[in-house]
């Protein structure tokens, strides 16, 4: 499965909105069932998904279409389900889960409805949000070692959090995250990259904020970040460009391989005045794994 940098909220129940999903320029659209559709809204807006993921088949989708659900403790994760696998929705997006025993339980329901409506087995994939509730936090490190074929990413998020916990607030006197928050973020990032799965930041709430929305992203992805979700079309593309790895970015990546390259067997090298060792070669290649990922065709 492709990379995903920037996953665009659409409300499930808006076929205005739907309808311009296609010419986002995200790489993925993440299909709500959940928050933004409100109770007498969800039957209507499980066929509206299950239509729009129809028209849309796999090997002709412009972005990947994945879906929130509406939580297991709710009674109607089995109802959103049943409406959409047949359609072949790239991913499940997991609200509220407590950890992986969560995820297992989703994945058992995809396995059964994918064979029931005749759907590839295991094409749908799982990306969780990991820290909606107080237990979900010390369950993180588990995603490491509880292997889910169908996880492909964790992301975290702190609205849900915080009125869980009766917060007032989720930021600090300066404005950024408080540190329950800030330590819930930084404990997702590491899971995801224990885990070998895409680590996808939370959004940023002032879509407005352009620059705010850049430098956040940058600060983001310099920590291991993969990419971000966006809840307005406009963060679309500087959530791409943020994530992206820059020209400069590249050119220096490859003069770091070729100065490897140049002295076989070297632990060692020295380029532009500086000792590279065997880390920065890994993060060279890295670099240019992501970029190449990112021009391919979705899968």
């Amino acid at each position: 499965m492709k990379p995903l940098r920037s996953l665009l909220f659409v409300p499930g129940d808006s076929e205005r909105k739907l309808a311009k999903g296609d010419s986002s320029g995200a790489d993925a659209l993440i299909i709500d069932l959940e928050d933004a559709v409100a109770p007498e809204n969800k039957a209507r807006a499980r066929g509206l998904t299950a239509e729009y993921l129809a028209a849309r088949p796999r090997g002709a989708r412009g972005p990947a279409l994945w879906v929130r659900v509406n939580p297991l403790d709710t009674g109607l994760t089995l109802q959103d389900l049943a409406a959409i696998v047949a359609a072949g929705p790239d991913g499940i997006l997991a609200p509220k889960v407590d950890g992986p025993g969560d995820v297992t339980v989703l994945s058992n329901y995809l396995d059964a409805l994918e064979v029931q409506s005749g759907v590839e087995q295991g094409s749908i994939g799982i990306l969780p949000v990991a820290t909606e509730t107080p237990q979900a936090p010390f369950n993180l490190g588990a995603f490491g070692s509880q292997r889910i074929d169908r996880l492909v990413g964790l992301t975290w998020g702190a609205e849900d959090l915080s009125a869980a916990i009766g917060a007032s607030t989720n930021l600090d006197p300066d404005g950024g995250w408080a540190l329950t928050y800030r330590l819930v973020r930084s404990l997702t990032l590491l899971a995801a990259h224990s885990a070998g799965v895409q680590a996808i930041d939370t959004l940023y709430v002032d879509f407005r904020d352009e620059a705010g929305l850049r430098e956040s992203s940058r600060r983001a992805r310099a920590e291991g970040f993969t990419g971000r979700v966006a809840i307005h079309p406009d963060q679309v593309v500087p959530i791409n460009e943020s994530f992206s790895p820059s020209d400069a970015e590249l050119a220096h990546a490859r003069a770091v391989i070729a100065a490897f390259d140049a002295q076989p067997g070297a632990g060692t090298v020295g380029l532009d005045g500086k000792m590279l060792d065997i880390p920065h070669l890994k993060q060279a290649r890295k670099t240019l794994a992501a970029a190449a990922a990112y021009t391919e065709p979705l899968a």
